[in-house]
């Protein structure tokens, strides 16, 4: 089992760390934690060699001068040919110090000239990391630039000559895929956007996934990059993989849709993943991986902002979803509450096939009818509603339940296939996290006149009493009525609201009409820190059921202090009984405190 990045080693002193290699305590610190412990763990996992080949503690030494008269610098991490680690078997050096990549190279290549070493890397954790060969002829040392590292007992020459056999399973393609979008953002040509950066890896996964799906397991995989091998070549054996990829999957990538990378930067990117396998990786891994990718191009301009996994998970706990149920995300945006509910109900059908002893393709083939059947998401933005395919069709399927249309607008109004997917009264299940913001009323009459709190309402002797239609109204409470609509009679929702929805006069009629139409299960008040730094909205998560006959009920309150994050986004931290360093995060204690039936509001 892979260590979860971020986390502190159990055993660990307070502010300690235990390496990954050595297993002594070793101070704590980004670079330690983000870079050298990560990069020891790649080399064992992904790249074959044995602790007992590697050194890390106490750290192998170079020199660090030509005139030195002894090997004076350490260096993090040394990789040998054998167990005996002395000078004469030095086969690579790891440089994880904490600099910028020009100085980082030039100081690992006076590393390669004093020392026997063939190979080096620069690594720190963010930046993409520097691989060189070392050649020395007649006296001159050069250094070449290579895509990765060879296996342990594979030659130099063969980076990149894979088997779809010999692909591996990825040990930390977080690490990866954040130092893939680091190098694009310093050095890809033509593109500057965090939108068509996004696109560009959506396709490129497509390429690795169908390479992976349609080579034949002792044949060359397609998808490789080579030492010496021209980037241009890369790139063009990638295009002609990519015209596959899009006759396979219409209905994510368009006809249109085109390799936009520069070929240095598609064979970098080529070269950090051609010796994995995707397919064989953990589906959260993908996802995980994904996510820290498509991340900074959902910085919510409409008020469209990435629901913190930690709530959507709260949400979904506490809705608990069960196999067959539909459930849809009316606003899905780039599909956090879809995939989350479609992991939860995949865990539920892996559990109850393994009670009930079903082999492993049929538990296998209920999944699949789950995600196909049971999923259905819309959002009105091409974009996110176009990533959120490919994160379904990444992670399984269930992809072709997934619309680009305008929630909000007439059901008349949507495509065919929408329209017979996606119909009113027919959902167990609504979990929505919908835009809100002050810039982003609804104007349209027509759209208006639909819905009821599109109109203006007066109280009158105790009640509300509808009137005209609004000139302008904010989308967030017309999405509570979508919702509502969507559901059948008993289904539940989970929905993040503006607590001034609750709080203030002016909307009293919203929650007056909300109780004559669902009983409010639940209300739980989370931190303004929670999307931050994007907004600083103060939000709630309102749980619901629709009923055509509400009851007086209690109502379970819960007031969230720590989300994980501070305002500015950083993890925050506290050490707990034994003295170890835990997140600070209240919001998974709160859906067992409602399942349990803890105290409620009168």
């Amino acid at each position: 089992m892979s260590r979860v990045e971020g986390a502190p080693e159990l055993g660990a002193r307070p502010g300690y760390i235990r390496d990954y290699i050595s297993g002594v305590e070793v101070k704590d610190g980004p670079e330690e934690r983000e870079a050298t412990q990560v990069f020891s763990e790649i080399l064992v996992e992904d790249y074959g060699y044995p602790r007992a080949h590697i050194q890390t503690r106490p750290q192998h030494r170079v020199k660090a001068r030509p005139s030195d008269n002894k090997r004076e610098y350490p260096v993090d991490i040394a990789v040998f040919t054998d167990a005996k680690k002395d000078d004469d078997s030095a086969y690579i050096i790891v440089e994880c110090k904490k600099k910028n990549r020009r100085d980082g190279r030039g100081q690992l290549e006076d590393y390669l000239r004093f020392s026997r070493a063939e190979l080096g890397v620069w690594f720190n954790g963010s930046d993409s990391p520097i691989f060189l060969r070392k050649r020395e002829h007649a006296g001159t040392v050069t250094f070449e630039d290579i895509p990765s590292l060879p296996r342990f007992g594979q030659r130099v020459d063969d980076v990149g000559r894979f088997k779809r056999s010999d692909l591996r399973t990825p040990t930390n393609l977080k690490s990866v895929f954040r130092s893939i979008r680091n190098y694009l953002a310093g050095n890809a040509v033509g593109i500057t956007r965090d939108e068509v950066f996004a696109q560009q890896i959506i396709n490129l996964i497509f390429c690795k996934i169908y390479d992976e799906r349609f080579t034949k397991p002792e044949d060359e995989v397609t998808f490789r990059a080579g030492v010496g091998e021209p980037d241009a070549a890369v790139l063009g054996r990638v295009v002609k993989l990519f015209e596959q990829v899009k006759k396979r999957y219409a209905d994510v990538i368009d006809a249109g849709d085109v390799i936009q990378l520069d070929p240095r930067s598609l064979a970098y990117i080529v070269g950090q993943l051609h010796q994995y396998s995707i397919t064989a990786a953990e589906r959260d891994a993908v996802g995980e991986a994904f996510e820290t990718f498509i991340g900074p191009s959902l910085k919510g301009p409409q008020g469209q902002f990435f629901t913190p996994r930690n709530v959507v998970q709260m949400v979904i706990d506490m809705i608990d979803p069960k196999p067959g149920e539909k459930i849809i995300d009316p606003a899905c945006g780039s599909g956090g509450f879809l995939i989350s509910s479609l992991r939860y109900l995949w865990a539920r059908v892996e559990d109850e096939g393994a009670a009930l002893g079903w082999p492993a393709h049929e538990i296998e083939a209920e999944k699949q009818k789950v995600a196909i059947e049971g999923i259905r998401g819309i959002d009105k933005d091409y974009f996110l509603s176009k990533v959120a395919k490919a994160y379904m069709a990444i992670l399984g399927d269930g992809r072709g339940g997934v619309f680009c249309e305008n929630s909000l607008e007439k059901p008349t109004q949507w495509s065919p296939k929408a329209r017979e997917s996606v119909q009113l009264g027919t959902f167990d299940v609504v979990i929505t996290n919908p835009p809100y913001g002050k810039k982003l009323a609804i104007d349209s009459k027509e759209l208006l006149s639909q819905f009821e709190l599109g109109h203006s309402w007066k109280a009158a002797d105790g009640e509300f009493e509808r009137g005209n239609a609004l000139e302008k109204q904010t989308p967030q409470l017309l999405f509570i009525e979508r919702a509502l609509d969507l559901l059948k009679d008993g289904g539940r929702m989970g929905i993040v609201l503006l607590e001034s929805t609750f709080g203030m006069p002016k909307y009293k009629y919203v929650v007056d009409w909300m109780t004559r139409r669902a009983e409010i299960l639940a209300i739980v008040s989370l931190p303004e820190d929670l999307f931050q730094p994007f907004t600083h909205a103060k939000t709630c998560v309102v749980i619901l059921r629709k009923t055509s006959n509400p009851q007086p009920h209690d109502i379970f309150m819960a007031d969230v202090k720590w989300c994980g994050h501070d305002s500015r986004g950083n993890p925050t931290y506290t050490v707990n009984d034994d003295g170890l360093q835990e997140l600070l995060d209240d919001v998974p204690a709160i859906a067992p405190l409602y399942a349990a039936g803890a105290p409620v509001a009168k």
